[in-house]
C-alpha cells in the first residue's frame, strides 16, 4: 500500500474514513487522564488495551461457576474441560500454524523453559583422556534481548554444566549501527555450523523494533543441523506469521501486548507437527498434557495428547483464558493480513510526521533506529534521543499521551492497528513540534 502523505489533520481523517479496520478502535477502552480526557496510546507494545468484550466474557464464567460448581468442567456454555480449545483455531490463524500445532497455556517465560527443555539438548562427548566435552552445544540469539530470554538462557545452559559465556553468541549489530545485519546473522549461523544446537531470536526486537528474517534464520539453522526457536513476544498480533510453512521449531509469546488480552496473561505456544505429533519428542510432563480420553484413569505411564497439547502441564485457567478468547475473536474478525497491511502504512505516517516535527522544532534531537523498511519493523518505531529524551517523554506524558521509556534514552512509539487511527498520529506528530524543555 503506498500512500503519499500529508501532515494535516484533514488527510489522517481521511486516511481514517477509507481505513475499512476503523471500526474495530470502538471495541476498546482508552485510558483517561485525571481530568477524565481520552488519552492518546501508543503503548500496546507494552501492554494492550482491554477489549470492550472482556467483562461479559469473564461474567460468563463466573455465571457457569456459580451454576455448575465443578460440574462446570463438562457443562455450561463453553465446559472447562476443554477450554482450551476454544481458542486452538484462532490461536492458528495468528500464528500461521496448523491447529495441532498450537496450544495456549502458562505463561511465556514458563513456555520458553519447557519448550527449551524439549529442544535445545546438547550432545558431549568423552576424549581420548576421558575429559567430558560439549559438541554441539551452542545457542545464537541478539545481544540485547529482553531479560527473561536472557535468563531463561542462562539456566538452561548452566544446567547442563555449561558456561554462558561459551556456550550462547550473542550477535551484536557492527559498531555505530543500531539493528543486526541480516547477512551477518547469516555468516555467524554458517561459522558456528556443527557446534550451533539453537537459534533463538525474537521476532520483533523488543528495543530497536527491527524484525528479523524467520524463515531464512530457520531455513540457516536447519541447514547446519540446528534448531530454530522464537520468543514471539512482540510479534505476534503484529506480524503476519507463516510458522508452520516458514518450518519453524517452536515459538511462544505472550497475549498482553498486541493480543490485548490483560496483564501477565496466558501464553501462546507453537510446536512444528514433526515434533508434536513424535510422542518421543522429550518434555516435561504433566497432567493436563496426558492423552485426553485415558487423562482420568489416572495411571502410570505419561501418554502425551498429540501435537502443541501435549506440552501442557495443568488445567485452564479459565478467567485468563476467556479475555484472550474475546481478542482473539476480534483478530479473527479484522484479519492479520489487513492488520499488518495497515500496519505498514500507519507505521509509515508516523515516521513521516515526526521526520516533519524535526524540521519545525530544532529542539528534536532524535534519530530513528527502527529500520526504515516497513517488511523488517512491525508497529513501533524506537527513537534514540539525546539528553532531553526524558523531557519529551514527560512532555508527552503531560499532553495526554502515552508512550514507552526504555531507559537508557530510548522512546517506543506503537501505532496498533486495530486501535490506532491516523488522527492519533497526526496529534502525536502536532505534540512533537510544540515541544519545549520547559514544563
Amino acid at each position: 500500500m503506498s500512500t503519499a502523505f500529508q501532515n494535516t489533520l484533514d488527510f489522517a481523517k481521511q486516511m481514517d474514513q477509507n481505513d475499512s479496520l476503523s471500526d474495530f478502535r470502538n471495541q476498546f477502552y482508552f485510558p483517561t487522564n485525571e481530568n477524565d480526557e481520552t488519552s492518546i496510546y501508543f503503548c500496546g507494545n507494552s501492554l494492550g488495551l482491554q477489549p470492550k468484550s472482556a467483562k461479559q466474557a469473564i461474567v460468563n464464567e463466573l455465571e457457569d461457576w456459580a451454576k455448575w460448581g465443578v460440574e462446570g468442567h463438562f457443562h455450561g456454555r463453553k465446559p472447562w474441560f476443554h477450554y482450551h480449545k476454544f481458542l486452538t483455531e484462532y490461536t492458528a490463524e495468528i500464528a500461521g500454524a496448523l491447529p495441532h500445532e498450537v496450544v495456549v497455556m502458562n505463561q511465556l517465560t514458563v513456555n520458553l523453559h519447557l519448550l527449551m527443555f524439549s529442544f535445545y539438548r546438547p550432545t558431549f562427548a568423552t576424549d581420548a583422556d576421558g575429559n567430558y566435552k560439549p559438541l554441539r552445544y551452542k545457542i545464537l540469539m541478539e545481544a540485547g534481548a529482553f531479560p527473561s530470554d536472557m535468563y531463561a538462557v542462562q539456566s538452561q545452559v548452566e544446567s547442563y554444566g555449561l558456561d554462558y559465556n561459551d556456550a550462547v553468541i550473542e550477535l551484536s549489530p557492527r559498531e555505530g549501527e543500531n539493528t543486526l545485519r541480516h547477512n551477518d546473522i547469516m555468516n555467524t549461523i554458517a561459522e558456528l555450523g556443527d557446534q550451533l544446537c539453537l537459534t533463538f531470536f525474537s521476532g520483533v526486537q523488543y528495543y530497536t523494533g527491527q524484525l528479523f528474517n524467520i524463515p531464512e534464520i530457520t531455513k540457516a539453522a536447519h541447514k547446519v543441523g540446528a534448531m530454530a526457536g522464537f520468543d514471539l513476544a512482540h510479534t505476534a498480533g503484529n506480524i503476519d506469521l507463516k510458522l508452520h510453512d516458514w518450518d519453524v521449531d517452536f515459538a511462544a509469546w505472550c497475549s498482553y501486548k498486541y493480543l490485548n488480552s490483560g496483564p501477565g496473561n496466558v501464553s501462546g505456544v507453537f510446536i512444528h507437527g514433526r515434533h508434536g505429533l513424535n510422542p518421543k519428542t522429550p518434555r516435561l510432563s504433566g497432567w493436563w498434557g496426558h492423552k485426553e480420553d485415558v487423562r482420568f484413569q489416572m495411571k502410570r505411564g505419561y501418554i502425551p495428547e498429540p501435537g502443541a497439547a501435549g506440552w501442557q502441564m495443568s488445567n485452564a485457567p479459565v478467567f485468563g483464558m476467556a479475555i484472550h478468547l474475546a481478542s482473539l475473536e476480534l483478530f479473527h474478525q479484522a484479519g492479520m493480513s489487513n492488520l499488518r497491511n495497515k500496519s505498514k502504512n500507519l507505521t509509515s505516517f508516523l515516521s513521516y510526521v515526526l521526520e516533519e516535527a524535526k524540521q519545525v522544532n530544532p529542539l528534536l534531537q532524535f534519530e530513528i533506529i527502527t529500520p526504515k523498511d516497513p517488511n523488517e519493523r512491525g508497529a513501533q518505531l524506537s527513537l534514540l534521543t539525546n539528553q532531553d529524551g526524558k523531557a519529551l517523554f514527560d512532555f508527552l506524558a503531560k499532553a495526554n499521551i502515552i508512550v514507552d521509556w526504555r531507559e537508557p534514552n530510548v522512546i517506543r512509539i506503537a501505532p496498533a492497528p486495530i486501535y490506532n487511527s491516523y488522527e492519533d498520529v497526526f496529534l502525536l506528530g502536532q505534540a512533537f513540534q510544540h515541544f519545549t524543555t520547559s514544563l
